[in-house]
């Protein structure tokens, strides 16, 4: 028996050290891809969508290797999916697998066009940035990854809000998408959101804190785990980053995010009322979530999977000792390669 454990261990640092290993050599090929950034147009005049993208010098165009990601209902795409936390984003590793991945900001949001809503005081006018203006969006940036790589389709993933975004970009155009990732889904739910605005009237759009942020981000973390869930400076490396993406936050302090989220969380998925049909998704889907995720809970997740009926195969993952945000967490390499071997297989 004592013989049986040794094996055993012997086992399990091999298995660390070679995973250890292809991290260096991710880390490697990460170094060496080609960066580019773009600004198209959406369907709105004046309204400009930004796009980054990350991939090998030299890749052959596929639609088996080519994903777009977009962000959830307040931060950006750049600072969560392209953060280099520890040399390495997520971004940075499905590319240097060989994957030509690109992301998109929704208008108002992170490097994208602020609409004239956004520079007048948010009581003036009604939320802006609803989920049928996100799906549009989305499909402008589809379409422009489709024709400049002459592909038909492509694999899509979005996070939190932006699974409902992917979801019913996919329900209506199955025929373009290869593949979905569903990362922190979000369902009906009677609790409101963790965004705020659960009651009242609600402006163009609302204000964050740093602090408020932080608070969200560990809801539901218990005690004795929080000290060690998000590395030293991370938290802040986040919140620069994200915070500099609005260009009043240097005098307030604060981030500004639109609000059409939380109206359709309000008059939707609180109602009863999903702005989507999972079982309208005929392509092959990934839903992914942590244990700890108090925005959009696990049995959202249970709930999503259950009712991709028209999949023809689907895979539903649960990261323990994670959050929303695991993506920028101690675990998220869990998430990373959990994410890549569904893309690759």
């Amino acid at each position: 028996m004592h013989l049986l454990r040794i094996a055993a261990f012997a086992l399990l640092a091999s298995v660390c050290l070679t995973a250890f290993a292809r991290d260096d050599d991710v880390r490697a090929k990460a170094a060496q891809l080609a960066t580019e950034e773009v600004m198209i147009d959406s369907d709105a005049p004046g309204i400009r969508l930004y796009l980054r993208n990350k991939h090998p010098k030299g890749l052959a165009p596929s639609a088996r290797h080519t994903l777009l990601f977009v962000h959830g209902a307040t931060y950006p795409a750049e600072t969560s999916f392209d953060l280099p936390l520890d040399g390495l984003s997520m971004m940075d590793y499905i590319a240097a697998h060989g994957w030509d991945v690109w992301l998109v900001d929704l208008r108002g949001y992170g490097r994208s066009t602020r609409p004239a809503e956004m520079a007048r005081p948010a009581q003036d006018n009604g939320p802006i940035v609803t989920t049928d203006v996100a799906i549009r969006d989305v499909g402008a940036a589809v379409d422009y990854v489709l024709q400049l790589r002459g592909l038909a389709k492509l694999q899509l993933m979005g996070w939190s809000w932006g699974t409902a975004i992917m979801g019913g970009y996919t329900a209506g155009h199955n025929d373009k998408v290869e593949r979905l990732v569903l990362y922190a889904p979000l369902w009906l739910r009677n609790a409101p959101p963790a965004t705020g605005g659960a009651s009242g009237p609600l402006g163009a759009y609302r204000a964050v804190t740093k602090e408020a942020a932080k608070q969200r981000w560990l809801n539901g973390v218990p005690q004795d785990k929080v000290a060690d869930l998000i590395p030293a400076g991370w938290f802040d490396t986040w919140a620069n980053a994200t915070w500099a993406t609005d260009p009043m936050s240097a005098e307030s302090g604060l981030l500004r995010a639109p609000n059409g989220v939380i109206h359709d969380v309000r008059n939707y998925w609180m109602a009863g009322k999903p702005t989507y049909a999972p079982g309208e998704i005929r392509v092959p889907t990934l839903v992914v979530g942590a244990e700890w995720d108090h925005d959009t809970p696990p049995s959202e997740a249970q709930t999503v999977f259950g009712l991709l009926k028209s999949a023809p195969f689907k895979r539903r993952v649960e990261i323990g000792e994670g959050t929303h945000t695991v993506i920028m967490e101690k675990n998220r390499m869990q998430l990373f390669r959990e994410v890549q071997l569904f893309l690759d297989e």
